[in-house]
């Protein structure tokens, strides 16, 4: 027993650690946090494989959903190929293992969540309805509403961004708003919109696990479509399984890993994995969710 909480907080470490080192990197240009200025060099051209602004001064990248507004939001770029191109190359090969180790908002969403407090489970009837709003976000405020604007106007604003984001906000608007007055004197209702949005999905996040992930995430409801066929995957040993449902209790998404390893809200966080008492979960490759050691449903 000592040896198995041993690996298992050895495991939680590791990925924290990864976590932590991703939202180094991605945002590793400390100039633009001291000085209140955004990067604009080479690598901003580039998507990373998360939710992470572009306009956050440490950020060296583009955002997928952020860059995708922007093509279909301008009437005259044509189709995004780029785009289009690197969210069905990092899906196919990440599946939604993005959103559980190297997120930094999904990253923010676990720490608050370990912050004491009692913690809620969503009763299913809730829940399962919820769930699908972020694909109405995903067609609505990222596709949609850019598209008929745009076609319209000849020009859309980035509707996700600019209305509902919380992680532009957290790591953009307030570092920015921080460090230059002259936004400050400028802030108005959509700002203050975006901050409540924020505060609200901060408060939740202590009681309620990546409730931000699980219920509005445009781009972790798009990876969660390739759940299925990515690269990586959650492999259950079947045989080896004693069924005490420790892992569907810890899973901050609330799937059953035994009945669903491929399933769309499988983020591949690991946590299942650190608290299995037979080690009967792991990530493996494959290009299917379901193998010979993987029995459960689809």
């Amino acid at each position: 027993m000592p040896g198995m909480h041993r690996n298992r907080l050895m495991k939680v470490r590791t990925q924290r650690l990864i976590q932590v080192a991703a939202a180094a990197v991605m945002n590793g240009y400390a100039v633009g946090f001291a000085e209140g200025k955004i990067f604009t060099g080479p690598s901003k051209a580039v998507c990373v494989p998360v939710l992470n602004c572009y306009s956050c001064p440490g950020a060296l990248g583009a955002c997928p959903i952020g860059a995708l507004q922007a093509a279909f939001g301008s009437s005259g770029r044509g189709v995004p190929f780029y785009v289009l191109g690197t969210l069905l190359l990092f899906g196919i090969l990440l599946g939604r293992l993005a959103c559980g180790l190297l997120c930094p908002f999904g990253l923010i969403q676990d720490l608050l969540h370990r912050i004491p407090s009692p913690k809620l489970r969503v009763p299913k009837r809730i829940d399962r309805p919820l769930r699908w709003a972020k694909y109405l976000v995903l067609v609505v405020l990222v596709v949609g509403l850019p598209l008929v604007v745009a076609a319209a106007n000849g020009y859309a604003p980035p509707f996700f961004c600019e209305f509902l984001c919380p992680a532009g906000t957290l790591e953009a608007g307030l570092p920015l708003l921080a460090l230059d007055p002259r936004l400050q004197a400028q802030i108005g209702w959509l700002f203050n919109w975006k901050l409540a949005v924020l505060i609200a999905i901060v408060v939740l996040a202590v009681f309620i696990h990546r409730p931000f992930c699980r219920y509005l995430c445009p781009l972790g409801g798009l990876w969660g479509l390739f759940n299925r066929f990515s690269l990586v995957q959650l492999k259950w040993a079947e045989d080896s399984c004693v069924h005490c449902e420790k892992c569907a209790k810890a899973c901050p998404m609330a799937a059953d890993p035994t009945k669903t390893p491929a399933s769309a809200e499988c983020i591949r966080c690991t946590t299942c994995i650190s608290v299995c008492p037979t080690n009967s979960l792991r990530l493996g490759l494959g290009t299917k969710g379901e193998t010979k050691e993987t029995k459960g449903q689809p």
